[in-house]
């Protein structure tokens, strides 16, 4: 099972690494067994991560008393919901990457023979996940789980509350004891955002995609059921060290296939169609948007959760958690059963013993012949203003189509002002641009400008679409990750206000509804910017990302 480690702790000429390591503790004994590095994204700054050393620790544990090394080390984690509405966001995206870069560093360049990570916010999961797949030994993904729900006034609050809450404070809407009321309680401890956000849709793709054990998506951080979890990581770890079950085998294309559908049918973040198809690029496999498209158009949303709906991750771990979800799209022939886990059993095996779903006792998951629509939210357009695609979250609440006049903003801050100045109207398209993964840089989430628009009471009577992408807690008429960017001269370039735009989420397109003339003539005067940073590791990903299409990969060649 040391098939790595024994590199540096069984070579005779290798003198100073077993000197190092006889220096941290280890026995002579140990240095004969598998070393299983221990990967936490854990910190104080984040109620989404604050918990995952604690968490780590008990994982190293049981480890070590399964005759493995355990060896914890820490990579960074970025807040996305410190960080929205700021030039901070621009890190999130960006973290992804250097979460991957870093635990591929260590875990290669200390030759440990598996890897068990524990991810907490959003871009943590994916982080991991392309880590796993580009080392490709034995690995387990241990989500952090998710928040309990705040409580304030007898409404439950989550993390998109405090910021809907600004845009009623705009408004004038609500007083400033409550707007301060809703900030102090939306968030009481451990654990990721609570509905199905970005880290909450890709726990629960990871564990569709086999690579977490059963329940881990819905077990919630401050929970008896994620310390059992913790604590039973080892007896698979040396399952899959044993018979050298590596990521290749179990993240393969009809893998993929069960995570997007299952995140579809939940009404997943638009975040997912960056990080699956990153995900999949780490092991060879190709997965493209219009794969989401094909799986969408034929997945009906089944669950009612928020930012769109009522309900919480909380709650569906409380009537029996995800495998229950899946045991009941296997029963209707919407996933392969055959597709291998960390359990080393496969989809099929870890649900045979469950109950099936009761419709009858939650309200939660709608069957497939009744659900909250026909097919899924996640709707991939093009046209002339997103040749290479944009990625559109309609539920079926927004409507499915909008025409209106554009009202154009260069950066989320000038939108705000916006709001504050009354320049939005009923009907408006309002166009955020030079915030994609080269214009940002970065792709920061649009979460803020979508949150204050609901607040001021706009959310459903006006669209918004960017360059940039949106947070799985917005809602709304929302069309984002467009394609090419504005900074890369794609049409969002040259939309000005009152140009007339046309989304029809039914034919699956978007476009400027201008003359092809005075398009041309818009080109002939554009200026291409200077990129808006000069150093440091914004610069750097500037230099080398892939666009959003591509899922805003950095090491395609």
């Amino acid at each position: 099972m040391n098939h790595y480690s024994k590199i540096i702790t069984q070579d005779p000429t290798q003198p100073a690494a077993q000197a190092m390591l006889y220096g941290i503790g280890l026995t002579e004994e140990q240095l004969n067994q598998p070393f299983v590095g221990v990967a936490s994204m854990g910190y104080d700054g984040n109620t989404c991560n604050m918990h995952l050393n604690h968490l780590a620790h008990i994982v190293k544990k049981e480890l070590m008393a399964q005759n493995m090394v355990g060896l914890q080390f820490n990579t960074i984690g970025i807040s996305d919901g410190i960080t929205n509405g700021t030039a901070g966001m621009r890190y999130s995206l960006v973290s992804r990457e250097i979460i991957a870069d870093s635990i591929e560093s260590v875990v290669a360049g200390h030759y440990y023979d598996g890897i068990v990570a524990l991810p907490g916010c959003d871009k943590n999961m994916p982080g991991s996940i392309i880590a796993m797949g580009r080392l490709n030994r034995p690995a387990i993904m241990v989500y952090g789980g998710t928040i309990a729900p705040g409580k304030y006034k007898d409404q439950e609050l989550n993390i998109v509350s405090a910021f809907e809450a600004l845009g009623e404070k705009i408004a004038g809407t609500i007083s400033d004891n409550d707007y301060k009321g809703i900030i102090k309680n939306a968030c009481p401890g451990a654990g990721a955002c609570g509905g199905m956000y970005t880290a909450n849709t890709m726990a629960i793709a990871v564990e569709a995609l086999g690579m977490s054990l059963p329940f881990s998506s819905s077990n919630p951080a401050v929970s008896e059921a994620k310390i059992k979890e913790c604590q039973s990581v080892a007896h698979y770890m040396k399952l899959l060290l044993e018979q050298n079950i590596k990521p290749s085998d179990i993240m393969t294309f009809n893998a993929f296939e069960n995570a997007i559908t299952v995140l579809i049918a939940l009404g997943g973040s638009t975040n997912a169609v960056l990080h699956i198809i990153a995900m999949a690029h780490s092991v060879g496999v190709k997965i493209t948007p219009d794969d989401f498209q094909r799986i969408s158009a034929q997945t009906p949303l089944i669950a009612d959760f928020k930012p769109g709906g009522h309900y919480l991750m909380q709650n569906l771990h409380e009537m029996g958690g995800v495998p229950l979800v899946l045991k009941y799209l296997l029963e209707e022939g919407r996933l392969h059963g055959e597709c291998l886990t960390v359990t080393g059993k496969t989809l099929a095996e870890n649900v045979q013993s469950l109950p099936s779903l009761d419709f009858t006792t939650q309200k939660i998951i709608y069957p497939l012949h009744q659900p909250l629509k026909k097919n899924g939210h996640i709707q991939i357009l093009y046209g002339n203003l997103a040749q290479k695609g944009s990625v559109a979250k309609i539920t079926g609440k927004e409507g499915e189509h909008f025409t209106g006049p554009a009202r154009v903003f260069d950066g989320e801050n000038e939108l705000i002002k916006g709001i504050e100045e009354k320049k939005i109207k009923p009907g408006d398209v309002v166009v955020i641009r030079y915030v994609g993964p080269k214009g940002g840089p970065g792709m920061p989430e649009m979460l803020k400008p979508t949150s204050a628009l609901m607040g001021a009471g706009l959310g459903k009577s006006v669209a918004l679409i960017t360059d940039g992408r949106f947070s799985g807690g917005t809602h709304g008429f929302v069309v984002g990750h467009i394609s090419p960017e504005a900074f890369d001269g794609g049409l969002i370039a040259l939309v000005e206000d009152d140009d007339i735009i046309a989304i029809d989420a039914v034919a699956n397109t978007i476009d400027l509804k201008v003359d092809a003339a005075v398009i041309e003539k818009r080109r002939e005067q554009f200026i291409a910017p200077a990129c808006k940073v000069k150093q440091g590791v914004l610069y750097k990903y500037a230099l080398c990302v892939s666009d959003a299409s591509k899922g805003c990969i950095t090491d395609l060649l």
